[in-house]
């Protein structure tokens, strides 16, 4: 999973990262320039640890998250549309955290004069939204230049659909639509599929306050579109403390749990994913699946010689191997089942793949 954070130049994005990373990159204006800072950590989950210590694993590998703080977008479209180098950024996106501020500075002005988080989301969505139509528009040229050419080396049934599709985006885009908001089959998403509309692409939006500051409430009318609020310096400064210091400061400030954690259990949700895990003496491994996704798949994610050569599944609950304390005891209780490849994964599940090349 690989999260960009994005949004107006001085909005906390890289104070944000920090948080998140436990890094120190330095904060700042970057003038407009593209910078991307990276950092990849481990998505922090007690199952893992628990299974970990109940099969008294040699190694543990726990999930991985990437967030990119990406500069360079200044909320203002030009004709022309995102640069290349920040549009192929953004576009390698899985999703966006999308900062806007609240929080007001004397020494810290904001560009526009003053502090308005819904005009700045208003703002950077219009980027968004006015980038994909020019990608749209190209690609309807295109499409009528190759009708006129008769379509000649294409099947005219593929042009047909991509025509239909590209005429409903330019209709969804005109209407200030984010194309996240709406609906496709498996059909429509392979022929967007490289495209990488960033309307498209799920959206956190994090409305970033001073500490004591009441936070503005924010709605959108869009899908795969939350809103939460955070003290962004204050986690920053915590994340930064040893672990026993900030569980102090978390307490004091009446905090329930680091800004990672709760970050990384929205943005499975946003996101639709889920995690699954395999576990022994040898290594207890947490991965990441999406919803819906059968065990075939999640053979996938492991090895895609396990899903080539897919047998079957033993599987087990997280909760019920916990309580039962090992895989035997949980055959032995009717909690072990074995599954095809029509079965669909559950979060949490322990599993064992079964496969032949």
């Amino acid at each position: 999973m690989e999260l960009g954070i994005i949004g107006l130049p001085q909005s906390g994005k890289t104070t944000l990262f920090n948080a998140l990373t436990r890094g120190d990159v330095p904060t700042g204006i970057s003038g407009g320039k593209m910078e991307v800072h990276t950092a990849v950590i481990d998505v922090p989950d007690e199952r893992v640890d628990r299974l970990a210590e109940l099969f008294k694993s040699k190694k543990v590998v726990y999930a991985k998250v990437t967030y990119a703080d990406i500069a360079g977008l200044e909320g203002k479209a030009a004709e022309g549309g995102i640069s290349g180098p920040l549009l192929n950024t953004l576009g390698q996106m899985d999703g966006f955290i999308h900062v806007v501020r609240q929080f007001d500075h004397p020494l810290v002005p904001h560009r526009d004069g003053s502090i308005d988080p819904r005009r700045d989301l208003e703002n950077m969505e219009a980027e968004l939204i006015i980038n994909d139509m020019i990608l749209v528009e190209r690609k309807l040229q295109r499409l009528e230049e190759e009708r006129k050419r008769g379509g000649v080396g294409r099947d005219k049934g593929l042009v047909a659909r991509e025509t239909e599709l590209f005429e409903r985006l330019q209709a969804l885009l005109s209407e200030e639509i984010p194309l996240r908001n709406e609906t496709f089959t498996e059909d429509e998403e392979t022929m967007m599929s490289s495209y990488g509309f960033l309307s498209k692409k799920s959206q956190l939006i994090v409305v970033n306050h001073s500490e004591g500051q009441t936070p503005i409430e924010i709605e959108t009318p869009f899908a795969r579109t939350k809103a939460v609020s955070m003290p962004a310096k204050l986690e920053m400064d915590i994340a930064q403390l040893p672990p026993d210091e900030a569980e102090i400061f978390l307490a004091e400030y009446g905090i329930e749990e680091p800004g990672l954690n709760r970050f990384i259990k929205l943005s499975y949700d946003l996101l639709g994913l889920q995690s699954f895990f395999t576990a022994g003496d040898k290594e207890t491994h947490a991965w990441t699946v999406a919803r819906g996704a059968t065990a075939p798949e999640a053979a996938g994610v492991i090895h895609s010689d396990m899903q080539k050569g897919f047998i079957r599944a033993e599987v087990v609950s997280y909760e019920d191997l916990m309580t039962l304390g090992s895989f035997a005891e949980a055959r032995n209780q009717g909690r072990l089942r074995v599954e095809g490849k029509k079965y669909v994964m559950e979060d949490g599940d322990v599993i064992e793949i079964r496969f032949n090349i």
